[in-house]
């Protein structure tokens, strides 16, 4: 987030300067975005993954501190609860072989925590959610021992009148909880990918990624358990929606908006709109003001760092979210955050080349395929690729009427392969390292076999011969054991 949070509780005349700089931030930036060359330059990607830490026998280990004073390791951070840890990739070029790259990255991450993991007894699981997550594995006193941590609990539970947060997800199960607190979210890991885009090209680029964002996730989906409840493909994204939620009773007619979000609309001119809405439709939960005045920044010719604007943004969690860098020269870029983490590298890296290769294919043809697909089905979309997988029936906009048309995801997916290899190719990236990885996508979608498909089989099969709990214990062993093989998913056994 950029400022440093030192404490848990605000007066009223903070959120009022905090508000006014929000203000002065935005006419900054679409000042910044007006100037001529502003961002513009060579495609860059990077990438975020979030990690469990486990002990022995597969459950959550609170050492998350403890492993990151074993390394010296840059990239490796911690998260909000205690068992969480992320590995935040350097970004690189587009053009190449830049998944390559990555997969070297990540593989030297991932060898690096486990080894600080490995002094502190912890072992090191990579999904969407942890099969053998318990209640008792969360609470305060599972977050992590930072300030902006209990300062963000704080003040959501201060935007709910101190009413708990009410979690309710349907599925083969049904899961009722209610909580006080923000740890709920580490329940969550995922893949965020970055990707640097010209201002100009924001508007088409930011679409297509949200059109292409629900076809990814079904093919993709990781996180069929919570809390021993069989739930949605990606319970994440049920869970998350909730887990943060500021929203209280309704004390008046006025609309509240979720801060966890898919969006509100097609964006039709860049990035501003989005920095915009967010300002508009959310008020601040942490009004941390720094040093820096963006408009005197401006008028003595520098690049504001929009500190402010950067925190406020955070705290909306919007699945594709605009960025703002000031490093640099600055730039924007698009922080896709739908992607649960795991199986493997090889499969995250798949996703991957199939999300970025559909916001790159596709952006050229937002201005014939939009008008085709009203926003809320996109937003439909999304939340039934969540709960479905690739059992899910998509709304695909089409060039002639009838638009949209349903559309299964695996099929969906089959069709937009080229156009996610295109993308990829004609942004400079290897056709041999588009094609293979591609081909893995292809080859999960023919076997049927997700990482939550894998693990709904795999319980069943483990659930006849024993109790639940000591089913799923059993099928992260299992996870656990052919993830560190590096095979894709859909070649992992089920016996």
């Amino acid at each position: 987030m950029g400022l440093q949070i030192q404490k848990e509780t605000f007066e009223p005349e903070e959120y009022e300067r905090f508000s006014q700089r929000l203000a002065d931030s935005l006419e900054a930036l679409r000042r910044i975005l007006a100037r001529p060359g502003f961002g513009v330059g060579p495609r860059t990607i990077g990438a975020e993954l979030e990690m469990f830490l486990v002990d022995a026998a597969g459950f959550p280990l609170p050492v998350n501190r403890q492993v990151l004073g074993q390394t010296m390791d840059p990239r490796v951070t911690v998260e909000i609860d205690r068992f969480n840890l992320e590995c935040n990739l350097r970004p690189g070029p587009l053009a190449g072989r830049p998944f390559t790259a990555m997969r070297e990255e990540f593989e030297s991450a991932l060898a690096e925590v486990r080894r600080a993991a490995a002094t502190q007894g912890a072992r090191v699981a990579v999904t969407g959610i942890l099969p053998t997550l318990r209640e008792k594995d969360l609470g305060m006193g599972s977050m992590t021992a930072l300030p902006r941590y209990r300062a963000l609990s704080a003040a959501i539970r201060r935007r709910r009148r101190e009413e708990p947060l009410r979690v309710v997800i349907g599925g083969e199960d049904t899961l009722t909880l209610e909580w006080d607190d923000v740890t709920l979210e580490g329940a969550n890991t995922s893949l965020q990918y970055h990707l640097r885009v010209d201002p100009s090209d924001f508007a088409s680029m930011y679409n297509a990624a949200q059109l292409a964002t629900p076809v990814v996730l079904a093919v993709s989906s990781n996180s069929p358990f919570l809390m021993g409840r069989r739930l949605w493909d990606e319970t994440r994204v049920a869970l998350f929606r909730q887990a943060v939620d500021d929203r209280g009773e309704p004390q008046s007619e006025a609309p509240q908006h979720g801060r966890v979000t898919f969006g509100h609309g097609w964006v039709r001119q860049g990035a501003l709109e989005l920095f915009a809405e967010s300002v508009a439709l959310y008020p601040p939960l942490l009004p941390v003001l720094g040093p820096e005045s963006p408009l005197e920044c401006l008028s003595r010719g520098g690049l504001p760092r929009l500190d402010e604007l950067r925190l406020h943004q955070g705290t909306v969690w919007s699945w594709n979210r605009a960025i703002y860098d000031p490093s640099g020269t600055g730039h924007v870029r698009i922080e896709l955050r739908a992607l649960p983490a795991g199986p493997t590298v090889v499969d995250m890296l798949a996703n991957g080349a199939l999300l970025l290769g559909l916001t790159l294919g596709l952006s050229s043809d937002m201005e014939a395929l939009l008008p085709g697909l009203p926003f809320s089905c996109a937003r439909g979309n999304f939340l039934r690729a969540a709960k479905e997988g690739l059992d899910a029936r998509l709304l695909w906009p089409e060039r002639h009427a009838p638009s949209p048309r349903l559309v299964s995801a695996g099929e969906l997916v089959e069709r937009l392969l080229p156009v996610a290899r295109a993308g990829l190719v004609d942004a400079g990236v290897a056709s041999e390292e588009a094609d293979e990885l591609l081909s893995i996508v292809q080859a999960r979608v023919r076997a049927e076999c997700t990482g939550a498909r894998w693990q709904r089989k795999m319980l069943a099969r483990l659930e006849a011969h024993m109790p639940r709990q000591d089913a799923l214990a059993a099928l992260l062993e299992r996870y656990m054991l052919l993830a560190s093989s590096g095979r894709p998913v859909h070649e992992w056994p089920l016996d």
